[in-house]
């Protein structure tokens, strides 16, 4: 069988790794003075492993919702003697300036921080500690850093406080300008975008002279020849919405060595600077080595691209020869990539690259998300927002890899808005029906945990729904299992509020009635210590509030039915918050909503069953309302049968626990006989039973000849209409020798005796002939009443 998109499992180490971090006190650290988290001093950790360790310390941090970070983890790694750390990348206001400072003795060869804006000037002394072994440093998005805190000079005492550290970043008023890169002189990757206009790019830059790599993006530039400095070395410049100019342009070109330029712009919008053919032109020629450009969003002038009817014939074709624009016939041979998003040039026939990012085709869009999500979440949101589109107008083609794309970029930016709503949207249509088939099991997880990640983090209504919408793609309760109590904390979340949206709220109630269908009772106690019995009760009385039976109202029934089953905590806590009253008041309010009946009497059956809680059944109200439900024809006979079956476990005590005048018991019995005479055997049923022990303890008994009945006439509807299902079950808990019981019985009722002759019989068929021959089809609408 071939492996589904998706499947390949985690390395050995991955598994380790992830385990050792959830388990730290049981596998390599202990509890020290003051509960600090100590490495045990028996251990030593090369660079391979702790790398690891820290890295996939903090994806858990951003994405595991049930991992718990540990307050002095990063002291794990502060002596190289037993620890070894070379390569650290690290992201988002969870990391602080004593996290730094807890590893300033290693050995770093590279340091990526991004988005890191709880680190203050303080941390700028511990880039020091590194600067004679960094090869890589990335600063991206950490504008902070260059900030003192309440003054406080670089040179500040490393014994500083810690609370220091909580101050927000809004204190940050005093610019930093002692620092620069002085002494790193084995420096060559340098990523400082994000850097704050108040900081001279040129004079922090000055010291360093071997740099290969720059990213300057969003850096406003004061004079641009400094970069000239690395003409013969640098690789690799980035200068992504850094205003352009002649004089820049200018000095680019004489980077000879360039072999990845990108001067691409957030927006067309934004741009002042016209892209000519004369520029493009000079960037091909001058920057031989070429072999990355990115010009997104710049504002191409037309005498750019090959008129539509001079373009070379047939296919498209990367050969620079044929290109559709003038420039990029320079080439000598084709780019390995080419940025032209939101240009108008990703829309020509022949671009001599192998990868190009645009607009145009499902391939330049997926092309434009891996290549921007990292540091360009403007333009990430922008171009999932056209994968959406091509996965609901048109057709995903590469499923496994847009998911994958999706899923990165949710996970990288978990609290960045525009990712998440556009991100959840575009999982919906991508986990559909339409590609289901195509996903394995740990993809469709993975989907799962950064819907989840996105509920939790934003109780924005787009974002709410999004993620409902894309959960009710899955199997449920059975895919969702793995994060089970999870998902019904956040969705009971979502139903608190007291006016919700009414399409977030209809949706979550299903969600949440399916949750607690067809799973077993451990689930459903967990479920109901969470609040789950009071929630949908206050959502049925908002509803009574406002006099309107919806589906909300009738899913909220259903799940109440569904998570009381063979629950005795469930039930009491149904009759602790006042839901009899509510049944009443329903009932009253709405007595012509069949299903919501239905509804209602199957969970009413499920509180009978216990017996502890009966007594609270047994008023003249109560049974009143239960005797005249025997002749309602709401729902065929699910209504009265479920109202029959109440009234049987009530009658299942006897006369002695029948305490009032009225109604009578013999007169209610009564009734109960005329309604089950009146009931087709042949039946179909909306109920699903899991197990017929509640039934069967009616069976051998003769103190209420009734519900011994009741009891025999549900089994031989239900082993007649769906046999397949029911005689195997009927076997396996005993049935056959409780209904041979009812022969043997003289206060079996004649009628009860035949009808159970006619159960063993049927079962007896079933056994020689499993073959169900019916053609009808059950109806799995609840869980059993």
């Amino acid at each position: 069988m071939a492996a589904k998109t998706g499947d390949n499992p985690d390395s050995l180490m991955t598994l380790a790794t992830v385990f050792c971090l959830k388990n730290l006190r049981k596998t390599m650290c202990y509890q020290g003075f003051r509960n600090k988290l100590c490495l045990r001093s028996d251990i030593f950790l090369p660079s391979e492993i702790c790398d690891k360790l820290v890295n996939t310390y903090m994806e858990l941090v951003h994405t595991d919702s049930n991992f718990e970070p540990e307050e002095s983890f990063f002291q794990l790694f502060s002596d190289p003697r037993s620890t070894r750390l070379t390569r650290v990348q690290l992201r988002e206001d969870f990391v602080r300036d004593r996290d730094l400072e807890a590893i300033r003795k290693q050995d770093l060869i590279e340091l990526h921080l991004t988005y890191c804006n709880s680190l203050s000037s303080r941390s700028l002394k511990t880039l020091s500690s590194f600067r004679e072994t960094l090869v890589s440093l990335c600063l991206f998005g950490c504008s902070h850093i260059f900030y003192r805190k309440g003054g406080a000079p670089l040179a500040c005492n490393e014994d500083t406080e810690e609370d220091e550290e909580e101050e927000s970043p809004a204190s940050r008023q005093a610019l930093e300008t002692d620092f620069n890169f002085q002494g790193f002189n084995r420096l060559r990757l340098l990523n400082l975008g994000g850097l704050p206009d108040e900081l001279d790019a040129e004079t922090l830059l000055k010291p360093l002279k071997a740099i290969t790599s720059l990213d300057l993006s969003n850096v406003q530039l004061v004079g641009t020849a400094f970069l000239t400095q690395w003409k013969d070395r640098l690789a690799s410049l980035v200068l992504y919405n850094v205003d352009l100019s002649e004089e820049l342009v200018t000095t680019v070109v004489e980077i000879n060595n360039l072999r990845h330029l990108d001067i691409s712009r957030e927006s067309r919008r934004t741009s002042k600077f016209k892209m000519t053919r004369k520029i493009l032109t000079a960037i091909v020629q001058r920057l031989v080595n070429l072999v990355s450009l990115d010009i997104s969003g710049h504002v191409m002038l037309d005498n750019c691209t090959v008129p539509h009817f001079e373009e070379a014939m047939g296919r498209p074709s990367m050969e620079p020869c044929k290109s559709s624009i003038y420039p990029f016939q320079e080439l000598k041979r084709p780019l390995q990539f080419l940025g032209l998003y939101d240009t108008t040039l990703c829309n020509v026939t022949h671009i001599p690259a192998y990868k190009v990012t645009g607009s145009k085709n499902e391939e330049q869009v997926l092309n434009a998300i891996e290549a921007y999500t990292e540091f360009r979440p403007e333009l990430a949101h922008r171009a999932i927002n056209q994968l959406f589109d091509i996965a609901r107008i048109q057709h995903c083609s590469q499923l496994l890899r847009a998911l994958q794309l999706v899923i990165a970029a949710l996970k990288c930016h978990k609290y960045d808005k525009s990712i998440q709503v556009t991100g959840s949207a575009a999982l919906f249509y991508l986990t559909n029906t339409e590609y289901r088939s195509d996903q394995s099991v740990r993809l469709r997880r993975e989907v799962i945990q950064v819907v989840l990640n996105g509920m939790e983090q934003y109780q924005e209504v787009t974002v709410q729904r999004n993620c409902c919408l894309t959960l009710c793609n899955f199997s449920i309760p059975e895919e969702l299992e793995f994060q089970y109590s999870r998902v019904n904390q956040l969705l009971l979340k979502i139903l608190e509020p007291a006016r919700q949206d009414e399409s977030i709220q209809r949706i979550a109630v299903h969600l949440c009635n399916a949750l607690v269908c067809q799973v077993d009772n451990h689930h459903k106690e967990t479920v109901g210590k969470m609040g789950f019995v009071k929630t949908m009760l206050n959502l049925i009385q908002k509803k009574l509030q406002d006099r309107m039976c919806d589906q909300v109202m009738e899913f909220s029934w259903s799940a109440l039915w569904n998570i009381t089953d063979e629950t005795p905590d469930n039930c009491q806590m149904f009759l602790n918050c006042r839901g009899m009253s509510l049944f009443l008041e329903c009932l009253q309010e709405f007595p012509d909503k069949q299903e919501l009946h239905r509804n209602m009497l199957g969970l009413l059956g499920n509180v009978a069953e216990v017996r502890a809680l009966r007594p609270q059944l047994l008023t003249p109200q109560f049974i009143t309302v239960f005797s005249n439900l025997l002749d309602s024809k709401a729902d065929g006979i699910e209504v009265s049968y479920n109202a029959c079956g109440v009234l049987s476990h009530i009658m299942f005590d006897g006369p002695d626990a029948w305490s009032m005048e009225e109604p009578k018991r013999d007169a209610v019995m009564d009734k109960m006989w005329d309604a089950i005479q009146s009931w087709d055997v042949t039946s179909r049923r909306n109920i699903n039973y899991r197990s017929f022990e509640p039934i069967l303890r009616l069976l051998p008994q003769g103190i209420a000849p009734v519900s011994q009945h009741w009891a025999t006439w549900a089994l031989f509807n239900l082993v007649s209409v769906y046999p397949s299902k029911y005689c195997p079950l009927l076997i396996k808990e005993g049935g056959i020798v409780l209904l041979e019981k009812v022969l043997e019985l003289d206060s079996s009722k004649p009628e009860t005796k035949d009808m159970a002759s006619k159960v063993m019989e049927q079962c007896e068929t079933f056994k020689d002939d499993p073959m169900e021959t019916n053609q009808g089809q059950e109806v799995n609408i609840g869980q059993r009443g």
